[in-house]
């Protein structure tokens, strides 16, 4: 039934699935539900911190937050490529192939790492400058560069735990195993939120450090959570024998190396150039001035609160499609990719509107100028109008790297961003006579667009194949 229905036109009810099929999407999506949604809810907490100290603390902290989402996405990417293969070798059996694919993670790793420490030491004023424009009334721009500068200097070291953990993590999760990530992460949150309020204000007898404090605590966290996650794996190869024997040696079959060089290098490409595209976006929005920057601040801190769901339930596509096509179950896998992703754009209406109710109320607890709390008010119902969208944009990219063409998430997802994202917001926030929230929800509404390629492309079938046939 199922393979014939793949085939075919899909009906309403064939997006339905069975109660042990959303019992088996939740046992995956929930443990990445809580993990995100209490390190976001942390994340918040600090973010509201640090801007009880002040709008110039909290923009600087902001603008090099959003330099290290590159890093980040960056370091996803590369081991992306890695991961899709790790998945379909897991559905396989054949942990040899896990293993190798760790090894591959933790090489690109460095690779990234070494030359991110090396852009951001030598450019980092510049970078952070960038987003510093007159035009609002609110915030000093010298203070917000210093403030940057002396944040990221610290940050750059939690860089090197955060890439460990999380070639750990992802190669975990890709086997299906999402509790103990999650465990780690809620240990190191505590952590992190602890020591922030210690640091931050000077607790307990500490210095006040205010942002090098928040950073502090952020890079010992990432520490709390490798020791967790790399200890328990190493002491549990009963659970992941896919671990054993892991650092006998670096050396990975060529073959395999040059598979996932085809798959890594266009995912790396993408998220790298997704990334840039966003803060690209963003930048071209604070050049309405220092309020735009810290409003967007704090409407993207309370967004990512609010969108644990649909970010767990891509995972769950990545996770449960990757192991069906490694198993040659290709005709059932793009059957769960499509019930997964109508699940999550039906949950995400319900959550949308929670937050478009409540969302403007978050703004009122930040220490900073009625201007900015005015506008992330609006931005955040702007973002919840639009959250439906964004959550079946993210199943979908998920869905189509999941059966390896990475060439075409590349298209869909950066090539969308800097062809039609990046030109629209620079247009709009330049030259446009329009206020900054209606250029917010203009930008915004360019997903429509990419929600009608999205549909053509999986509907094409041409994504779901396996990559691990003998």
């Amino acid at each position: 039934m199922e393979n014939s229905t793949t085939r075919n036109k899909l009906r309403i009810k064939d997006l339905i699935g069975g109660k042990d099929f959303y019992k088996k999407v939740l046992l995956i999506a929930v443990p990445i539900m809580l993990q995100n949604g209490i390190t976001n809810f942390v994340g918040m907490l600090d973010n509201i911190m640090v801007g009880r100290v002040g709008t110039e603390q909290m923009s600087g902290v902001s603008i090099v937050n959003q330099l290290l989402f590159i890093v980040m996405l960056c370091l996803f990417g590369a081991t992306s490529g890695a991961g899709v293969l790790g998945a379909q070798y897991y559905g396989k059996g054949d942990y040899e192939g896990v293993r190798n694919t760790f090894r591959i993670k933790l090489v690109i790793s460095a690779v990234i790492l070494i030359a991110t420490v090396i852009v951001l030491l030598i450019f980092g004023d510049n970078l952070i400058s960038m987003f510093l424009h007159e035009g609002s009334e609110s915030g000093d721009l010298e203070a917000t560069l210093r403030y940057g500068r002396d944040y990221l200097k610290v940050m750059l070291i939690g860089q090197i735990p955060l890439a460990v953990e999380f070639s750990y993590s992802s190669t975990l999760r890709e086997s299906g195993e999402t509790s103990l990530p999650m465990k780690a992460s809620i240990a190191a949150v505590f952590v992190n939120l602890v020591l922030n309020y210690i640091l931050i204000f000077g607790k307990f007898g500490a210095p006040e450090l205010g942002v090098v404090g928040a950073a502090a605590a952020t890079v010992v966290s990432r520490c709390v959570q490798l020791t967790i996650v790399a200890g328990y794996s190493h002491t549990h190869l009963e659970k992941n024998p896919y671990f054993e024997g892991t650092y006998k040696t670096l050396k990975v079959p060529g073959a395999l190396l040059g598979k996932v060089i085809v798959l890594a290098l266009p995912l790396m490409l993408n998220e790298t150039l997704w990334s840039l595209g966003v803060t690209t976006q963003n930048a071209c929005l604070s050049t309405r001035g220092l309020a735009v920057v810290a409003g967007m601040n704090i409407c993207v801190t309370i967004c990512n609160v609010f969108n644990i769901i649909f970010i767990a339930l891509g995972d769950a596509v990545a996770i449960m499609v990757g192991q069906q096509f490694g198993a040659g179950e290709v005709q059932e896998g793009k059957l769960t990719a499509y019930r997964i992703i109508a699940f999550s754009t039906t949950l995400t209406i319900f959550i949308s509107t929670v937050m478009f109710l409540v969302g403007p109320l978050f703004p009122r607890i930040y220490k900073t100028y009625d201007e900015v709390k005015e506008l992330a008010g609006h931005m955040i119902r702007i973002a919840a109008i639009f959250m439906p969208l964004q959550a079946y944009l993210h199943s979908t990219y998920f869905a189509l790297r999941s059966g390896g063409k990475t060439f075409i998430t590349f298209l869909f997802d950066s090539g969308f961003m800097w062809i039609f994202g990046v030109p629209i917001s620079f247009l709009l926030a330049k030259y446009s006579p329009f206020g900054i929230t209606t250029v917010y929800f203009l930008v915004l509404s360019t997903d429509i667009i990419k929600i009608i390629i999205g549909t053509l492309l999986l509907r094409t079938g041409l994504w779901a194949r396996s990559l691990v046939d003998s």
